[in-house]
């Protein structure tokens, strides 16, 4: 994904508060794009840095800036905007799976256009299970139903996982799941699923130089 964005021609500014990077004091960038962890949004026992996530997610939030959360980012976009997650919720999913693109999609700004079954790959065992109140439901999978959704016109939160390869699969743990037949199935899907989300990732990157033309860093 960083890539991608870079091709579309952003800076990336590339902060691992997991690994002990200080996260900044205010969102001065012109999108935030919040990646994945084994954490709930609010875990700030075991994750202290997620406290001020929160804080630079909500920020983003409520002064339009380009916001894109995936996995663990998506729960904390739906946690900050009024939603539940809940840990250790119904079936856990891992590897490419078919997300169906709901009918709301068709006027999203980067869902529209998408076929009806897209493959995604998932790794999760928590689960957004009560989107907020104003957001627009995009996707769902028959194990976890709120796998991609939009609030406002600006922000969006997914499940699943646009950024990975196969190849970067063979590093997480199966978790119940033959890791041979996980990679196999990625691989199978990947030449449909990597074209689909780099559409997606530059529609994203289209809507932050529509924003803010210089394109500072994302």
């Amino acid at each position: 994904m960083g890539g991608w964005l870079e091709e579309a021609g952003h800076r990336l500014d590339v902060v691992l508060a997991h690994d002990g990077a200080p996260l900044p004091r205010r969102l001065t960038h012109d999108a935030m794009i919040m990646l994945g962890g084994g954490y709930l949004p609010d875990e700030d026992d075991r994750a202290p840095w997620l406290r001020d996530t929160r804080r630079l997610m909500t920020q983003a939030l409520d002064e339009g800036v380009p916001l894109l959360g995936i996995c663990l980012g998506g729960q904390m976009l739906a946690h900050v905007a009024g939603g539940e997650v809940t840990g250790d919720t119904g079936t856990p999913e891992n590897g490419s799976l078919p997300l169906t693109i709901r009918p709301e999609a068709a006027a999203d700004p980067l869902f529209h256009g998408l076929p009806p079954v897209v493959p995604a790959v998932e790794h999760h065992k928590d689960a957004i299970t009560r989107l907020p109140d104003e957001a627009v439901h995009l996707a769902e999978t028959e194990a976890c139903p709120y796998q991609a959704f939009r609030m406002g016109g600006r922000a969006w939160g997914v499940q699943f996982h646009p950024e990975v390869l196969p190849e970067r699969m063979r590093t997480w743990q199966a978790d119940g799941f033959d890791p041979e037949e996980v990679y196999a199935r990625a691989v199978a899907d990947e030449p449909v699923s990597t074209p689909i989300w780099h559409r997606v990732t530059t529609r994203f990157a289209a809507l932050v130089t529509s924003r803010a033309p210089a394109a500072r860093a994302s």
